[in-house]
């Protein structure tokens, strides 16, 4: 783990989730690291000062030099990035209780939303692709160290934004009173992405899209399937063809149940990978003896074990995944969701180790 041999391998990492080889040991995925996690290993194990991000060149560019390190160190083969274009909700907050956090945690309003009305809408500030700064992206992408390759995505998916502006409540209530109001919102939100797409897509480092669009909960999807199908797939197709227009494959990141849009994911958007796995709804490896012949398995070591389990059970679990669902192919060892600050930072060490040996 951790060895300053280690030679990141952009392409054998696309190869091996598109089934042109199975050689060798799946590769490391991770969706996102928080900060909390990463600064101890930064500063404890790599003897790195910590800085954090600033409004100047100098301070930002230390940040990013800092998080492209630790993703080459960890033995990843790609930097995952991603930013928000600017997108503004009610945001309720509240102090992180995880150990070393000072932070406070973030989570949009459910009840109240920032646009509930055409006369919201036409008043919201929408943001402009052209007043975006894409300084880290284009920094992360002159910097990387040889073999790396750059993962990237605008934070948050249609849906997401949807939900958040509206809130959730206002979005169910909307989608039966003004699903025209829906409508324009889901493509004001869209076409901005995909102009912010266009932009990374240029970047020559880029080796995926990888998006995430959280859509489920622990039983169902969070609206009715041909809502999303409606509002949803339709830009989630289109950015997934824009990266196979470049050659590159389109992976997801979406949590919950989503066992009745699986088939649409697949077929018709045509995603090239599923990330984020809660054994309490489908196992990873249960996913992949399902789907594994058409689409990657990305990560699964679940959220839960990695909390709250004991170094020895994350290394059980992620050993089982290597030798189960990696002896299929289409595969990479990661968690089932991310790496949030309450994770111990014994046990995401722990389960990177056991994916190196």
């Amino acid at each position: 783990m951790t060895n300053k041999t280690h030679q990141p391998d952009c392409n054998r990492f696309i190869r091996y989730l598109m089934g042109q080889t199975r050689d060798g040991k799946p590769p490391l995925v991770e969706y996102l690291v928080d900060e909390v996690v990463m600064r101890p290993i930064l500063e404890e194990k790599f003897g790195r000062a910590w800085v954090a991000p600033g409004e100047d060149r100098q301070s930002q560019s230390a940040y990013l030099d800092n998080f492209i390190y630790f993703w080459y160190r960890m033995g990843y083969d790609f930097v995952r990035f991603e930013e928000d274009l600017g997108f503004t909700y009610n945001q309720i907050y509240a102090q992180d209780p995880a150990p070393r956090s000072q932070k406070l945690r973030a989570w949009a309003d459910q009840h109240h939303g920032i646009i509930m009305s055409w006369s919201d809408f036409e008043q919201y500030p929408w943001p402009r692709v052209a007043d975006y700064d894409f300084f880290p992206y284009e920094y992360i992408n002159s910097h990387l160290p040889e073999g790396m390759g750059f993962v990237v995505s605008h934070a948050a998916g249609v849906f997401e934004h949807l939900s958040h502006m509206m809130s959730y409540e206002g979005l169910c209530l909307a989608l039966h009173d003004q699903p025209d109001l829906v409508q324009a919102m889901a493509d004001k939100i869209g076409e901005r992405m995909v102009e912010f797409y266009t932009h990374l897509l240029n970047l020559d480092r880029v080796i995926a899209l990888f998006p995430g669009d959280d859509i489920g909960f622990r039983s169902s999807t969070l609206v009715a399937p041909e809502q999303l199908r409606r509002f949803v797939f339709p830009w989630h197709k289109r950015f997934a063809a824009m990266a196979h227009s470049r050659c590159l494959p389109y992976f997801v990141h979406s949590c919950g149940n989503l066992e009745r849009v699986y088939e649409d994911l697949i077929e018709d958007v045509g995603i090239d990978g599923k990330h984020s796995f809660e054994d309490a709804i489908l196992p990873v490896e249960d996913f992949q003896k399902r789907y594994g012949g058409r689409v990657a398995a990305l990560g699964g070591v679940d959220i839960h074990v990695l909390s709250t389990g004991t170094p020895q059970q994350v290394r059980e679990r992620t050993r089982f995944l290597v030798e189960t669902c990696g002896a299929r192919g289409r595969f990479a060892i990661g968690s089932g969701n991310s790496i949030p600050s309450y994770i111990p930072v014994e046990n995401y060490l722990a389960m990177i180790d056991e994916a190196l040996l």
